[in-house]
C-alpha cells in the first residue's frame, strides 16, 4: 500500500506526472514477439511517484535501455490510489499493463483466476532462492509464483520525538492503555495527537487491523474468512477499542477529508511537525520528506514503536501487520518484460533502492545497504516476528477489502457502530 504522493517532472522526461514517458526510440510494432531480440515495448505501472525512488526507477529503465535497444519502456508512475482505478479499469478490459505494481494476497489471485498475469515460477527460479521467504509470500498462490517482491515491511507508529517530550512523554505506549493516555497529554499541551488521512480509508483500516491481532491473535482475522463470520466478540472489541482514540478527537483538523499524499494530508502534516503520530508503513520517513515544505522532513527527530499490546489480548506485540511492494507481469508482456523485472531485483539495483531509504528490501544480499536507523529498527522488528498478516485489502478478495476499508471509515466517521460494522462486513464475507 505504499504510497508516493505528488506527479512531478523528471530529468526531462517529459509526462512523468500527467502520462507516460518514453525510453527508447524502438519501434513496438513487434513486441509481442517471442524473439528477445525482437523490437519490444514494456508498459510499466509503478507508484513510486515522487522522489527519492521514481529518479532511481527511471535510472534503472535507462540504464537497461541503453544495454537493450531493442526494447522500449513506456513508464506511468502513479499515485496510489490512481492506480488502483486505472489498473481496475484495464483489468475489466482484460488489457493489464505489462508490468505493474502489486501486493499479491486476494487481489493478485483475482487476477491469477482471470488469466491476467503470467505464471512466473519456472522463469524466475534462481531468483526466488535469493529473496527473504516472508517476503514471497503473498505473491505464491497455489504453489506457483505470480510476482516478485521489491520491498518488506511492517505498519507501526512514526512519531515526532520533540512533540513527545514537549508533551511529556518520557517513552514509546508499550500498550493501548499508554497510547490513549500518550494522547491526552498531547491534546493537553496544545499539540495534535495524530495525522490521519480520512478521505483515503486505507490507513485507517490500519488501526482496527492491528487491534484485531492484538485482541483475538493474529488467527483471529483468518478464521473470520475461513468461517464466513466477522461478527465475533473479539472483533466487536478491536472496533469498540479503536472508538476509545476516536472519542478522544486525536486526528487533525479536517482529516475526513484529508488524502494521503495531498499537500496537506496526512504525509505532509507529520513530515511538516503538524502532528505528534502517524501509523503508517515503512514507506514513511521518505513520504513524508517528499511531502514536506522543507523535503527534508524531521530527520532525526522521527522515530518508531511497534503497535501496542492490549491488555488482557490474545495476541502478541511482535505479531505485526504489514507487506511490501512487488511487481506482477500481465499475460501479454513480450519476453523482456520478465528479464527487466530481474534487472531490478539484482543485488546491487536493490542496495540502490535500500539506499534512499524507501525500500527495504527484500533480496538478500542487499540488506545490509539499509542505513536509515529508523529502517534498521523496522527491519529488526520484522526479523523477531511471531506472527505476520498482510494488509486486508489486499489479503481478501477486492469486494471484502473495499468493505472493510468502509466500513472502519465509518467508525472514524462517528457514522456507524462498532457492532454494525461487523454485520456489513460479514454479509459481504458471504459473498466472496
Amino acid at each position: 500500500m505504499t504510497t508516493h504522493l505528488s506527479r512531478r517532472t523528471l530529468l526531462g522526461l517529459a509526462g512523468a506526472g500527467a502520462g507516460a514517458y518514453l525510453l527508447s526510440a524502438c519501434s513496438g510494432d513487434d513486441e509481442k514477439s517471442s524473439d528477445p531480440n525482437a523490437p519490444q515495448t514494456i508498459n510499466w505501472w509503478h507508484i513510486q511517484n515522487t522522489d527519492p525512488m521514481l529518479p532511481v526507477w527511471a535510472a534503472m529503465a535507462n540504464e537497461y535501455k541503453t544495454a537493450h535497444s531493442n526494447v522500449t519502456l513506456t513508464i506511468q508512475p502513479l499515485e496510489n490510489e490512481a492506480f488502483k482505478a486505472k489498473l481496475t479499469t484495464a483489468t475489466q478490459a482484460g488489457d493489464p499493463p505489462d508490468l505493474f505494481q502489486s501486493w499479491g494476497g486476494g487481489v493478485l489471485k483475482q487476477q491469477v483466476d482471470a488469466g491476467l498475469v503470467k505464471d512466473l515460477t519456472d522463469d524466475v527460479k534462481d531468483l526466488v532462492g535469493g529473496i527473504l521467504p516472508a517476503a514471497m509470500q503473498p505473491y505464491t498462490i497455489d504453489g506457483k509464483v505470480y510476482g516478485i517482491p521489491f520491498d518488506i515491511g511492517m505498519v507501526g507508529f512514526w512519531y515526532n520525538k520533540d512533540l513527545f517530550t514537549r508533551a511529556g512523554i518520557t517513552e514509546a505506549p508499550a500498550t493501548w492503555a499508554a497510547l490513549l493516555d500518550a494522547v491526552r497529554k498531547l491534546k493537553t499541551a496544545g499539540i495534535t495527537p495524530v495525522a490521519l488521512a480520512g478521505k483515503d480509508k486505507w490507513p485507517a483500516h490500519f488501526y482496527w487491523s492491528y487491534l484485531a491481532m492484538r485482541i483475538g491473535g493474529v488467527g483471529a482475522l483468518q478464521k473470520a474468512v475461513d468461517d464466513k463470520n466477522f461478527d465475533t466478540p473479539d472483533l466487536a472489541a478491536a472496533g469498540e477499542r479503536l472508538k476509545e482514540l476516536v472519542d478522544l478527537q486525536p486526528f487533525q483538523k479536517g482529516f475526513l477529508g484529508a488524502e494521503f499524499g495531498s499537500p496537506d494530508g496526512q504525509a505532509a502534516t507529520m513530515g511538516n511537525g503538524g502532528a505528534a503520530m502517524e501509523l503508517m508503513g515503512q514507506w514513511a520517513p521518505a513520504v513524508q520528506a517528499s511531502s514536506s515544505t522543507s523535503k527534508k522532513g524531521l530527520g532525526d527527530k522521527l522515530g518508531f514503536f511497534p503497535f501496542p499490546a492490549v491488555d488482557g489480548g490474545k495476541g502478541s506485540a511482535t505479531e505485526v501487520f504489514g507487506g511490501g511492494n512487488g511487481f506482477a507481469v500481465g499475460k501479454d508482456a513480450p519476453a523482456a518484460t520478465i528479464d527487466f523485472l530481474k534487472f531490478l531485483l539484482t543485488a546491487d539495483n536493490q542496495k540502490r533502492s535500500a539506499q534512499t531509504g524507501a525500500v527495504l528490501p527484500t533480496v538478500k544480499d542487499a540488506t545490509s545497504a539499509i542505513s536509515d536507523a529508523n529502517n534498521k529498527v523496522v527491519a529488526e522488528t520484522l526479523a523477531k516476528n511471531t506472527g505476520f498478516q498482510l494488509y486486508l485489502d489486499q489479503a481478501y478478495a477486492p469486494a471484502l477489502g473495499q468493505q472493510i476499508n468502509d466500513s472502519v471509515a465509518e467508525i472514524i466517521a462517528g457514522k456507524k457502530s462498532p457492532a454494525a460494522i461487523l454485520k456489513d462486513i460479514t454479509q459481504v464475507a458471504k459473498t466472496v
